[in-house]
């Protein structure tokens, strides 16, 4: 075993998944017509080795990775690079959507630094893990050396071991860093064989001459660092430090037995590239929703996931993600306390 991320997995209880099948045919409703949410129940029966798993808002935690990207540059995003950590100071203050949201479900928050360009010193709450002071501009060479790239993916694996709470029933990951859609479109197309034209979206808010130069750019960057063969080469030559972090805390998370709701586009693009390393830890997340972003609903076919919800949301920070805590718990709930027809004394037809 050469990576710590090739170590096995955690295993699925299969007998808790047959427990909450047969549970779920006989409670006082027809047969599937709770639909996604008979799904979810099953879902945690096995990942939680539980007929009846229990709760998990307040068992959740949640993990913002910030970085920033040298492609920024290239003036791909609508916002300038400082941002980044100007948001991660609002994380810590409680200001910004994800902030909210994590208190309102009795969630945990934790902020990481992967690597952004400018210094958190003094900002109080976060876990500072930088690899450097952002990544390199991919559009000139590669973005991260192949140390960089391995102690980017070993950040997610010390959040999951050694910052989140050891109870953590779920786990989110959420992202913060200035032109990280764009790097996370160039990993999409480099692991799924895609033309930049079929992924580039507005991230930010960019206008359409801006797309058009931002798609201009990825498809230029593709073509300088080629072949992309391998995951971690396309991971350490267009990735960013905070998706190289998410991807590992993805697969640290499965390692000890904890799913994983994955947000939006950037998070998708982490379990794509944790997906690509290991095949099998696609059992071992949630897909929470679809977002506004161009790119995003053709990696979800391509991973041949359907999310919960699709709300227009295009925000990261973990934020849809986080939205869908009170309809798994719900699902919970439904399935651990409604009665079943012996129960009831209905008959069941």
């Amino acid at each position: 075993m050469s990576h710590w991320f090739e170590a096995p997995l955690a295993e699925i209880n299969l007998t808790s998944i047959q427990q909450a099948e047969r549970r779920q045919g006989v409670l006082t409703k027809p047969p599937g017509s709770l639909g996604q949410l008979e799904r979810l129940a099953i879902k945690f029966a096995g990942w939680q080795g539980a007929e009846k798993p229990e709760l998990v808002a307040q068992k959740t935690s949640i993990a913002i990775f910030a970085a920033d990207h040298g492609v920024a540059v290239e003036g791909v995003s609508a916002f300038p690079q400082a941002v980044t950590v100007e948001m991660v100071k609002n994380f810590a203050r409680g200001g910004a959507a994800i902030s909210v949201l994590a208190k309102h479900q009795g969630a945990a928050l934790h902020i990481v630094n992967a690597g952004t360009a400018n210094s958190v010193t003094g900002i109080e709450g976060v876990v500072d893990c930088a690899v450097a002071y952002g990544t390199a501009n991919f559009a000139d060479q590669p973005a991260m050396t192949e140390s960089q790239c391995l102690d980017a993916l070993a950040i997610g694996r010390h959040v999951i071991n050694e910052v989140i709470a050891s109870e953590t029933r779920l786990f989110i990951g959420g992202e913060m860093g200035i032109a990280n859609t764009t790097s996370a479109t160039a990993l999409s197309c480099a692991l799924l064989n895609l033309n930049a034209e079929v992924l580039v979206g507005a991230g930010t808010g960019l206008d359409e001459q801006a797309i058009v130069h931002k798609t201009k750019v990825i498809a230029s960057a593709l073509a300088k660092h080629q072949p992309l063969l391998q995951p971690l080469e396309v991971l350490r030559k267009v990735g960013g430090f905070e998706i190289a972090a998410l991807a590992g805390a993805y697969i640290a998370a499965a390692q000890k037995g904890i799913p994983s709701l994955v947000d939006g586009f950037i998070a998708t693009a982490s379990a794509l590239v944790a997906c690509k390393l290991r095949p099998e830890l696609k059992e071992w997340l949630l897909f929470s929703h679809q977002s506004a972003e161009k790119g995003h609903q053709r990696v979800l076919q391509q991973l041949a996931v359907t999310p919960l919800l699709s709300l227009e949301m295009r925000l990261g920070e973990g934020s849809g993600a986080a939205i869908c805590l009170p309809i798994i718990d719900s699902a919970l709930a439904l399935h651990a306390n409604m009665a079943t027809f012996e129960e009831a004394e209905v008959q069941a037809g």
